[in-house]
């Protein structure tokens, strides 16, 4: 964002920005930011490729989720819903996922035993962002689940 403000490129009052304001008020797609995303992204190396909806979404909750996780060892929050609250009624976050814990533990598909790998995974291809560092209760609270989840189903009592 920088560089293409020092490109004078400052929006619709200069006509250009993210998009091209030539033709008023309207925003129009603009080649010159998609060649100068391109020359960026091969200046620091970055591969362009085709992102899913699916990683969009874990990119964003997951360090959440696992930033959550790190207010609980510290003692700044005492649950998992209490962080939710926070999120559902000071954040907005939606109600239908019931805050970032509920939706990481019971709507996330895996549930956190898939989080925590994934978060290693991520940490694995970007070694400079602590935030995908795995909490030591988030690894915990995966295994607890992980062992839940391979137990067998106790056999029903007969009449």
């Amino acid at each position: 964002a920088d560089r293409i403000a020092e490109a004078g490129r400052l929006g619709q009052k200069t006509k250009a920005g993210w998009y091209d304001y030539a033709a008023g008020r309207n925003p129009v797609d603009d080649p010159w930011v998609a060649d100068f995303i391109e020359k960026f992204s091969a200046e620091q190396g970055v591969t362009r490729r085709a992102i899913s909806t699916e990683e969009v979404l874990d990119r964003c909750m997951l360090p959440m989720v696992n930033e959550g996780f790190k207010c609980l060892e510290e003692g700044i929050a005492q649950r998992e819903s209490d962080i939710d609250i926070v999120f559902l009624y000071g954040y907005g976050f939606p109600r239908r996922l019931g805050g970032p814990m509920h939706w990481a533990r019971h709507i996330r598909e895996g549930g956190l035993p898939k989080l925590a790998a994934d978060l290693q995974r991520y940490g694995a291809e970007h070694p400079n962002g602590t935030y995908w560092t795995p909490s030591a209760l988030l690894l915990e609270e995966a295994a607890v689940a992980a062992e839940a989840e391979a137990a067998p189903e106790p056999a029903a009592a007969t009449a």
